[in-house]
């Protein structure tokens, strides 16, 4: 890396995605705050319900690496849910060394709810990414990002991350057409 890159050019790609990853971050974090503030979960706890959902069922040693959070976080936040009776906790016959997280119907409940409520409009970074869409005619798709985060952490994510998406796609909840058309419309006259 040493003769690819001078120090100059290296501090100056690091400072540049430290500070506007940290600003997509902020938008971010501000608009899933907003979108689960009326279910009483915190991010933490929506990102655990999202990855035991997609996992069916996760250890937390894969809720650690796929949400990108501490161990002690995502053991802390999922017994936080246990007891609210979201998440309940087993070892498998062939694992007992790991503790596996999965949804209670109540858990499964709460988390379709939140997806019925999204509303795109309330996303500032989708909102951000309409001018690119006009132009382009679809949304951004990230493949320097991802090529950047699978090698930081690895293909498993990627494929956790792409089945995620296929979830997604085949939730009837989140199959409601959302019309871009509309949107933009909206967005061009505010």
């Amino acid at each position: 890396m040493k003769d690819k890159i001078s120090k100059r050019e290296a501090i100056f790609y690091s400072h540049k995605m430290a500070q506007l990853s940290k600003a997509l971050w902020k938008a971010i974090e501000k608009d899933w705050q907003e979108w689960i503030k009326p279910f009483q979960l915190n991010i933490n706890e929506h990102h655990i319900l999202w990855i035991a959902y997609h996992l069916k069922g996760a250890s937390i040693s894969e809720i650690s690496k796929y949400g990108v959070m501490h161990v002690s976080t995502a053991f802390n936040f999922s017994k936080k849910m246990e007891e609210r009776g979201l998440l309940q906790f087993s070892k498998r016959e062939n694992d007992k060394r790991n503790t596996y997280v999965e949804l209670t119907d109540a858990g499964i409940e709460l988390l379709e709810e939140t997806l019925n409520e999204y509303n795109p409009e309330d996303n500032s970074v989708l909102r951000g990414a309409m001018p690119m869409t006009e132009m382009y005619g679809k949304l951004p798709e990230f493949l320097d990002l991802s090529a950047l985060i699978k090698e930081i952490y690895g293909d498993e994510y990627i494929e956790i991350l792409e089945r995620s998406l296929e979830n997604i796609e085949e939730e009837p909840l989140v199959q409601q057409p959302t019309d871009i058309e509309d949107y933009k419309k909206k967005s061009r006259s505010s």
